[in-house]
C-alpha cells in the first residue's frame, strides 16, 4: 500500500515531457497555460521541453521556470502550423532525447474579424492547421518515443489542451470585441476535442492501446491572459459575477494540478477523459453571450 502515499501516487520526478505552444498569433492564453503546465512539471522534478515560434519568448519562459528548481527546462523553436513544422520539431527533439513519457499538445491560434469579412487563410486554414492537424501529426510522429518502455503500470501519456469554447458555441462575446467574432476558434476547439476522442478510439485503442499510451484532454475556461485582458478590463465585473460561479479566474495551480494528475501514477487507468477546468463557468457563460446579443 506504499503506492497510495501522495509522494508515490502523484510522482512525476524524472519524467521527460514536451509541451508545445507558448504563444498564439492573435491571443496568448496558450502562452500562459503552457507555462502553467510546464511550471508544475519542473517544480516536481521532470525534464521539460517547451516549443513555440518566438525564441525570445521561449528564453524568457525558460529563465522563469528554471527558478523553480527541482526539474530541468529546455526549449525548441518551432512552428507547428504545417506537417513540415511538426516534423522539424519532432526531429530536433529526437536529436536530444531517446524517449518521451508525456506529450502535451497545447499549441493554439485564434483570429477575430467581422462575420462578413472573415479571412480564409488566417481565419480558417491556419487556425485548423495549428489547433487540429498538429495534434495528430505530433502524436503520430512521437508514438515510437511514447511507447518505448511503456507498461500497463507506467504508460506513455498524451494530454491535449482544448477549451470550454468547444462546448460553448458563442463566437461573439465580451472577449471578442465589438463587431468581431472568433468564428473558426470554437469549431477548431470542438474538432480538437473530438480529435482527442478520435485518437483514443482509433489510434489509442487500435494502435497505441497494446503499447500502453493514454490520451486525455483538458478543457480550460477563463484564465488571465492577453486574450481575456480586453474583456476583463471592459466587463470584468460582469464576467466574474455572471460567468464564474467560483468568483475567480483560473490559476496556475488549477492547470498544473490537472496535468500532473494525468501524467502521474494516479491516472494510469484514466484514458479518453475530458476534464473541464473552468470553475463551473460553462453553465453561466451563455448568459454573458445572450447579453451581448441584446
Amino acid at each position: 500500500m506504499s503506492t497510495l502515499a501522495t509522494s508515490s501516487l502523484f510522482n512525476v520526478e524524472g519524467k521527460i515531457g514536451t509541451r508545445r505552444g507558448l504563444e498564439k498569433e492573435r491571443s496568448s492564453d496558450r502562452a500562459l497555460l503552457g507555462k502553467m503546465i510546464a511550471a508544475g512539471f519542473v517544480k516536481n522534478g521532470a525534464k521539460v521541453y517547451i516549443a513555440a515560434r518566438k525564441e525570445k519568448q521561449l528564453q524568457e519562459a525558460v529563465a522563469d521556470l528554471r527558478k523553480l528548481g527541482a526539474g530541468k527546462i529546455h526549449y525548441i523553436v518551432a512552428n507547428v502550423g504545417s506537417k513540415a513544422g511538426c516534423d522539424a520539431l519532432i526531429a530536433e527533439f529526437k536529436k536530444r532525447e531517446s524517449k518521451l513519457h508525456v506529450l502535451v499538445n497545447n499549441s493554439g491560434v485564434t483570429w477575430g474579424a467581422p462575420y462578413g469579412e472573415f479571412p480564409e487563410d488566417k481565419g480558417w486554414d491556419n487556425v485548423f492547421a495549428v489547433n487540429v492537424k498538429s495534434i495528430f501529426y505530433m502524436t503520430a510522429g512521437l508514438t515510437d518515443y511514447l511507447t518505448k518502455g511503456a507498461t500497463a503500470d507506467d504508460p506513455g501519456r498524451v494530454i491535449n489542451i482544448s477549451s470550454t469554447d468547444s462546448i460553448i458555441p458563442h463566437s461573439e462575446n465580451l472577449l471578442s470585441g465589438d463587431g468581431n467574432g472568433t468564428w473558426s476558434y470554437q469549431p477548431s476547439k470542438a474538432a480538437g476535442k473530438s480529435r482527442s476522442l478520435l485518437l483514443c478510439r482509433t489510434v489509442l485503442l487500435m494502435k497505441l492501446g497494446p503499447s500502453q499510451v493514454t490520451v486525455n484532454a483538458i478543457l480550460p475556461g477563463y484564465f488571465p491572459s492577453k486574450m481575456t485582458a480586453f474583456g476583463l478590463k471592459t466587463a470584468g465585473k460582469e464576467i466574474l459575477a455572471m460567468g464564474q460561479p467560483t468568483g475567480r479566474l483560473g490559476q496556475t495551480e488549477d492547470m498544473a494540478g490537472v496535468a500532473l494528475f494525468l501524467a502521474s501514477p494516479a491516472a494510469v487507468h484514466v484514458t479518453g477523459a475530458q476534464l473541464i477546468v473552468d470553475g463551473g463557468g460553462r453553465y453561466t457563460r451563455m448568459n454573458i453571450a445572450a447579453q451581448v446579443k441584446l
